[in-house]
């Protein structure tokens, strides 16, 4: 009986799907959804010599379409515009936010059978080694594919393949276009959640051409026990990456972290400590990913601390307060250590979510000022609405 029970709900969510899918490739089109942000940027910036600023605001439109036979389809336009920038301005962000202009982010194509789903196209990506970053006002994309299946048990199984990507920005003032890879690059991962409270992460990925001479091997692991009781909750995580190259034996350079956090009636704290082996490798670090979405390192600060140099050791302090549901102010300190400097990053930043008539819009501050061996500050302002 309680076969016939499983088999029959198995019936009944079948059916279900089917009814809800579109009957017709154009009723496919007809019921996708359309959604969107309107994003304005303030970015102040001190580098120790000049200080410059710059604001930039955009638009960012998805639509997605109803399911037909398995099939989905999925497209995102973004736009940036810097309407007051000087030409010190846009030599300071020209990497990351000097962008004017718009383009097809995302244009992709996804089939799902039962639990496994393929996307093939223009997409965003967010997995261990293969990750966008949306810190700035055009967020990064790839061309390619990706394979997700979850038909064991809290585990979600994944294999990558880009061979292009799209910057922030072109670098020359116009929003980023999706350029070669490199030869292309690969990646597997698995995300497994059997364990109550525990998450375990592991990845690899391989970038054809990393260098000249070498083709690059990235390998990742990440375990995170978080557990609550009642108000109270507690969280222990730690991360491994390892790079090896293909040209020698010893090209090789590593890293781990560890994170202790603990959380109580909306305040949050972690402690984290980070560490780079003293290997030479090519450019002198540890290569996290591919997409500055996988830098990912515990110790990262606020804005600027950069966590993957060999030979580095770093430590980050945050807290944190829940004021209402929607609205957190926090502070962040990280300290790194290299065999030619050390330097102090010292972050505060709050965020706010409105409701009522003005739900949707969304706004968040940060400032970090840099000491020891470095000076310099730079402030953030981003207020988002999506609808």
């Amino acid at each position: 009986m309680k076969y016939i029970r499983l088999s029959l709900a198995a019936i009944t969510v079948a059916l279900t799907s089917q009814l809800t899918a579109a009957d017709t490739l154009a009723d496919a089109f007809k019921n996708g959804s359309f959604s969107g942000e309107i994003k304005a940027f303030y970015f102040n910036k001190d580098n120790g010599t000049d200080r410059e600023d710059i604001v930039a605001t955009g638009l960012m439109l998805k639509y997605l379409t109803d399911e037909y036979m398995g099939f989905k389809a999925g497209a995102t336009f973004q736009s940036s515009s810097t309407p007051f920038i000087d030409d010190g301005g846009k030599t300071m962000f020209r990497n990351d936010m000097w962008a004017q202009g718009a383009q097809l982010s995302e244009a992709y194509l996804a089939y799902t059978l039962d639990k496994t789903t393929l996307k093939y196209g223009r997409m965003f990506i967010s997995t261990p080694l293969v990750a966008g970053s949306g810190s700035r006002l055009i967020r990064e994309s790839f061309e390619g594919a990706h394979l997700a299946n979850t038909d064991l048990p809290n585990t979600t199984l994944g294999a990558v393949y880009v061979d292009k990507f799209q910057a922030r920005t072109d670098r020359d003032g116009d929003v980023g276009k999706f350029e070669d890879h490199k030869e292309g690059a690969y990646s597997l991962y698995a995300i497994n959640k059997s364990i109550p409270n525990l998450t375990l992460i592991g990845a690899w990925a391989h970038i054809d051409e990393q260098t000249a001479q070498s083709d690059l091997n990235i390998y990742y692991a990440e375990a995170i026990y978080a557990n609550k009781l009642n108000q109270l909750g507690y969280t222990l995580a730690g991360q491994y990456w390892a790079n090896k190259y293909t040209s020698g034996a010893n090209d090789s350079i590593y890293a781990y972290a560890v994170k202790a956090g603990a959380n109580a009636h909306g305040i949050n704290g972690y402690v984290a400590y980070s560490k780079v082996s003293n290997d030479a490798v090519p450019g002198g670090y540890l290569v996290h990913g591919i997409g500055n979405g996988s830098d990912t390192m515990y110790t990262y600060s606020l804005i600027g601390s950069y966590n993957y140099e060999s030979n580095m050791e770093a430590y980050a302090l945050n807290l944190d307060y829940a004021l209402t549901s929607t609205a957190k102010v926090g502070t962040l300190y990280v300290h790194t250590d290299t065999d030619s400097e050390k330097v102090s990053y010292t972050g505060f930043y709050a965020s706010y979510g409105f409701g009522g008539f003005l739900k949707g819009l969304s706004v968040s501050g940060q400032y970090e000022t840099i000491g020891k061996d470095k000076d310099g500050d730079q402030f953030r302002f981003r207020g988002t609405y999506r609808f």
